[in-house]
């Protein structure tokens, strides 16, 4: 007899129940989804390949793909993640990679790092979005690693603290006897950056180890530590650049980065030598910033800043500039080539050493152990087409000819050549062998040049000079040739000074100016060229003649202009 839940049933009052579905059993919809979908999975990945097919490209589908994690790891998960490539192969000698655009530049970028870090025979390949995102996934299975940055990370709130502890450079020796070596280097760097230093010398002597900087082409004592402590200091530099420890009796060069909290970074170039106490370590701190100088700021003025501006503007033709070791030459160049550099216009620069990245420009470094010196990477860049070219320095008769006889084929040359002043420069060129009659259709202007330290705004205040010293200024600026335009009263000659503040830790200057002696290209000049038997003095007094201000006179002309002091022009002109 039939139930009365089975009556119900069949008069259909009921639902028959069913067996309830097993835990994770998928619906007849949702198996039919998940088919449509591996369908449409499997015409993507069709596409992709024949995608590649037709860009030539190698094909790869990394579902289910076995990726070893040191493959993975060649490729940060965010650089990955970005522009969606993944290294999903590296055995031996072999390196692959998979993007979803290998064209991108971005991807050739970073092939090029992984074959730079493996030398191995690397090849991309075409992957799909969806074949990308699963490999990508594999990360998730890695141990995170802290990245190592190979450099001094100086934070906020080191550099805060360190300038409340440090308010001067004279402070800095007390503070320097309490740090560990891991706080001594970050004091160290903080306060040179604070006192805008350029360099930082760290010599072993025979009873202790001095630290002094080079603020503004002088350089000061600041600190001076325990000799004990001297092989602990030089093995931390070492690591930093890259130097090897256990070499000690040779001259080393290396290199580390100092990133600042604001995103700024600054280039640290480390030399170490060998000395009777213990290796000797300078670093040369190079900060972008500090080569940002403009063309309209150099200082250069009067007749002489109109012939430069009207010579730089030529499109052909040789400017030169002179000056010993720190003078300013380089900044002077880079001016200049920020002036010109534009979209219409290419410039390339051959250096020895590249220290500061100029956007837009060209940069070749010479290397010695490859043979690669300034007249052969000169020729090599006369054939890129450039219109203008910077030579770090002309050294020989070999380059002297090569870039002569651009400035004559239509490019405009800027170099420097070692003299004492720009007279000089013709001397020096026909002493090297180059042709007289070459040398006078080719050079433009030269500059000679010097650099001064500024009186410090905040502790300005006027100066008495004796009676020698101002003998000597009204002889200088007397013989001022009334060619240059320049007129000046030698009944009122009123000079400045800086006192010494915490501005300037005491030192009364701060920041450097350039000053200038220039001269351009003249029949005259010309004339006596064509001769090839011309004296520097001989020049010095033409150039004079014709209206150039000289380095001295155009010192102590800013100096009445409260710029510098009257010591500091003839501590480095005349």
């Amino acid at each position: 007899m039939a139930t009365m839940g089975s009556i119900e049933e069949l008069l259909g009052k009921k639902k028959p129940t069913t067996a309830p579905k097993a835990a994770g059993e998928k619906s007849v919809q949702q198996k039919f989804d998940d088919k449509m979908r591996q369908i449409k999975l499997k015409e993507k990945e069709d596409e992709t390949k024949k995608a590649a097919a037709s860009m030539g490209l190698d094909y790869v589908n990394l579902v289910g793909f076995p990726i070893a994690p040191e493959a993975l790891q060649m490729i940060p998960r965010a650089q990955a993640r970005e522009h969606k490539v993944i290294c999903f192969l590296q055995s031996g000698d072999e390196v692959r990679l998979a993007a979803v655009d290998p064209k991108d530049p971005a991807i050739e970028e970073i092939a090029y790092q992984v074959q730079e870090r493996t030398h191995g025979n690397l090849k991309t390949y075409l992957v799909s979005e969806y074949s990308f995102e699963t490999a990508e996934k594999i990360y998730d299975a890695l141990p995170e690693v802290k990245v190592i940055v190979k450099g001094v990370q100086i934070t906020a709130e080191d550099l805060e603290r360190f300038q409340r502890e440090v308010k001067t450079i004279k402070e800095l020796n007390e503070h320097v006897q309490k740090v560990s070596i891991t706080d001594f280097v970050a004091l160290i760097v903080a306060s040179s950056l604070r006192a805008s230093a350029s360099d930082i010398h760290i010599e072993a002597e025979e009873e202790e180890v001095k630290v002094r900087y080079r603020i503004d082409g002088v350089l000061h004592q600041v600190a001076s530590v325990k000799k004990e402590l001297w092989p602990r200091i030089v093995n931390r530099f070492k690591l930093f650049s890259g130097l090897k420890l256990n070499i000690t009796s040779l001259p080393q060069d290396g290199r580390f980065t100092i990133f600042l909290s604001n995103g700024e970074k600054v280039e640290v170039r480390v030399s170490t030598l060998p000395t009777a106490y213990g290796e000797s370590i300078v670093m040369r701190l190079l900060k972008s910033s500090s080569i940002g100088l403009k063309f309209d700021d150099l200082g250069v003025r009067g007749r002489a800043w109109e012939q430069l501006k009207r010579e730089v503007e030529r499109p052909n033709g040789m400017i030169i500039t002179t000056g010993p070791t720190g003078s300013g030459k380089t900044t002077t160049l880079y001016a200049v080539l920020s002036k010109l550099n534009d979209e219409e216009t290419k410039i390339i620069t051959l250096e020895d050493p590249v220290e500061y990245k100029l956007a837009g420009i060209s940069q070749s470094q010479i290397d010695k152990s490859k043979d690669y010196t300034f007249a052969k990477g000169l020729n090599s860049i006369l054939r890129q087409d450039p219109d203008v070219v910077m030579v770090g320095e002309i050294r020989d008769l070999e380059t002297a000819e090569v870039a002569i006889q651009a400035a004559l084929t239509g490019h405009l040359m800027i170099s420097t050549i070692h003299t004492n002043s720009a007279a000089g420069a013709i001397p020096r060129f026909l002493s090297m062998g180059v042709k007289p009659f070459l040398l006078a259709p080719a050079l433009n202007a030269v500059i000679g040049q010097r650099l001064v330290r500024r009186i410090c705004p905040d502790c300005k205040a006027p100066d008495e000079l004796d009676a020698d010293t101002m003998k000597r200024v009204r002889e200088t600026l007397a013989a001022i040739s009334l060619a240059s335009g320049v007129k000046v009263d030698l009944d009122k000659l009123k000079f400045w000074k800086g006192k010494g503040c915490e501005t300037c830790a005491g030192i009364g200057l701060k920041g450097r100016m350039g000053i200038y002696e220039i001269f351009a290209m003249s029949p005259t000049i010309e004339k006596v060229i064509l001769s090839g038997n011309v004296s520097e003095y001989q020049m010095q007094e033409i150039a004079v003649n014709e209206g150039m201000v000289t380095m001295a006179q155009d010192g102590l002309l800013k100096a009445l202009d409260g710029i510098t002091t009257v010591e500091e022009v003839f501590s480095v002109a005349e």
